[in-house]
């Protein structure tokens, strides 16, 4: 398991769309604050209301979208590759194999999500001053749920990455999937009653209560949290039964 699982991550580093999301969220994360400077305001923004506005409010977006990019590229082009079937006929287990890909596969969502809460607000802190920083209780928080919903997300990728063989059908997919998901969620929602708890307490709906977790209270911050490690179990074991069944060419 243990060579599976450096051989996943030597595939990740080198992997040239994890490269160029990293590196692009990267220059993004510290040339985007310096817009601040020229947007005609009087001042500058405190850190604290950057952090809220422009880091964590367009961030549930980039944790959906700019990992099924890499889905596709890391996980269904190695169909395409052979790649999948040489690891398959190594005589390690599907279940292994998919573990450790989904669990590599997880680690790199987690950085790419990342980026911008630490870089960017670390670059504004430079920027505008170390006054009126964000609480930490609510940095970690905050910080903290996006580690464990970019891990849930990316576990709903690579259920579908592994459905399909060619990279771009996938990325295609993944990202119509995420953008017009909420709609259709909401109608069932608001014509089958029934169905309304199940969309409350989804990883598509929950993921935008991160910006809010100082305002909830317990009950609610223990669902926001357990949800999503809920939902890594339940797709990762999924996926993983679709991968054995799956005839691999």
């Amino acid at each position: 398991m243990g060579n599976l699982f450096k051989t996943e991550w030597y595939k990740l580093k080198k992997n040239r769309s994890f490269r160029f999301l990293s590196w692009m969220l990267l220059t993004a994360a510290v040339l985007f604050p310096l817009i601040e400077f020229d947007n005609g305001a009087s001042g500058l923004p405190t850190v604290k209301d950057f952090y809220i506005e422009s880091v964590l409010g367009p961030h549930a977006n980039i944790v959906k979208l700019l990992p099924s990019i890499l889905a596709g590229f890391f996980i269904t082009s190695e169909y395409s590759m052979g790649t999948m079937k040489s690891i398959v006929s190594s005589g390690n287990s599907r279940l292994r194999i998919y573990f450790a890909k989904l669990i590599v596969f997880s680690i790199g969502t987690v950085i790419i999500s990342l980026i911008l809460p630490v870089v960017m607000t670390g670059a504004g802190a430079l920027y505008f001053g170390f006054d009126n920083m964000p609480e930490w209780t609510y940095y970690l928080q905050t910080t903290g749920l996006i580690i464990l919903y970019g891990a849930a997300f990316a576990s709903i990728m690579a259920v579908f990455s592994i459905l399909f063989t060619d990279s771009g059908k996938t990325i295609g997919f993944l990202l119509m999937f995420f953008i017009f998901v909420d709609w259709p969620l909401q109608m069932l929602a608001a014509k089958f009653s029934f169905f309304e708890p199940i969309l409350n307490h989804s990883v598509f709906k929950l993921v935008y209560d991160i910006i809010i977790v100082d305002s909830l209270n317990n009950v609610d911050l223990v669902t926001l949290a357990v949800v999503p490690i809920l939902t890594f179990l339940l797709f990762g074991i999924i996926g993983c039964i679709i991968f054995q069944r799956k005839e691999i060419k």
